[in-house]
């Protein structure tokens, strides 16, 4: 397909989310370094804490990756700066203080990283920011780790600079700004609950939003080059969304739902349409009346999946068991986003 330049954006934006998954693994070996540093009760369970939270926003950034559905890798800066962060904190040339204020830079890198995505996110394409929504997660638990960060930095600082603490009303003062941030960054995901990912039927109902906001687009689109942009993404969304399900959903959910058949014949009449459609010049009116009729037979299996499927799986299966789908679900996905990338 003709590269324009949302593509050029696009591939941008996954380089940016490579950048923030390297430094979300960076973030999590480091709060395992400082607790391990760390003699201080309160410190220790604030650090705790936060790498639960980063744990979790981690399962929340494969998500978004996956959602996203174009891969790249981190840039070679980033990668460089890891390295030299990684000897710094394990060395013994800082004190504690300055690879906590070390670990506070980071967070916030990671913080104006997320933000720049979501704000990119709104320019490029509305099926952009369906894909990349989890990420608010993770950019307003970050803002709160700063507020703690700081809050720490300043029990240490005071106590390398002067052998006392400080007045502890600064922990007062920290857990407002946090509840304030909390109190915006309430999620649907996995925070401030025991999930440690999204269930299978949180996972497929954004691929659907993301499906129909990507058949507006193309539909809405005035330029055959932006109506075959958004046709070449909708095309790898639905391709590995539909094989994943054959791989992983439907086998499970085949002994409680019975018309698990008919969704594997709608999904195989949707790849022949797609192949179709793919064909096509995105300037022939046949064009648009194709995916007018794939949008219509797309719409028709979402619905079946979201009223009688979802039905079947919160029957049958436990909350840890969707979960685990959910996982299944997205590792085969990326696999097969990273197949159809090699093909290219």
């Amino acid at each position: 397909m003709v590269s324009t330049l949302d593509d050029t954006k696009r591939t941008a934006i996954a380089t940016k989310l490579a950048d923030m998954k390297a430094l979300q693994n960076l973030l999590i070996s480091n709060e395992q370094m400082l607790l391990n540093a760390c003699g201080d009760q309160e410190i220790c369970k604030r650090i705790r804490d936060m790498l639960n939270d980063d744990q979790k926003n981690l399962g929340i950034l494969d998500t978004v990756i996956v959602q996203y559905g174009v891969k790249a890798e981190p840039k070679q800066t980033t990668q460089e700066l890891i390295e030299k962060t990684q000897k710094l904190m394990q060395g013994s040339e800082l004190s504690l203080y300055e690879k906590f204020s070390q670990h506070e830079l980071l967070k916030h890198a990671q913080v104006m990283k997320g933000l720049l995505v979501h704000k990119a996110a709104q320019v490029v394409g509305a099926d952009v920011e369906a894909a990349i929504t989890p990420l608010n997660t993770i950019n307003f638990e970050n803002r709160a780790h700063q507020e703690q960060l700081k809050g720490i930095l300043e029990v240490l600082g005071v106590r390398e600079l002067t052998g006392k603490d400080p007045d502890q009303g600064i922990w007062a003062r920290v857990q407002d700004a946090i509840a304030a941030f909390s109190g915006v960054a309430g999620s649907v995901l996995t925070q401030n609950s025991d999930m440690s990912d999204m269930t299978i039927e949180q996972i497929i109902r954004m691929d659907h939003a993301k499906a129909n906001t990507l058949f507006m687009e193309i539909e809405g689109a005035k330029d055959p080059q932006k109506a075959q942009e958004f046709f070449g993404q909708l095309y790898k969304d639905l391709t590995a969304h539909a094989k994943a399900e054959e791989q992983v959903v439907y086998p499970a959910v085949r002994a409680y739902y019975q018309k698990t058949e008919d969704l594997y014949q709608e999904q195989a009449e949707q790849e022949r349409m797609l192949n179709q459609i793919k064909s096509l010049s995105p300037a022939s009116p046949m064009f648009k009346d194709q995916v007018k009729q794939l949008a219509q037979m797309t719409r028709h299996h979402i619905n079946q999946e979201e009223n009688e499927m979802f039905a079947k799986i919160r029957d049958n299966f436990s909350n840890a068991q969707q979960q685990q789908m959910a996982s299944e679900f997205k590792a085969a996905k990326s696999k097969l986003q990273d197949q159809m990338s090699a093909m290219k």
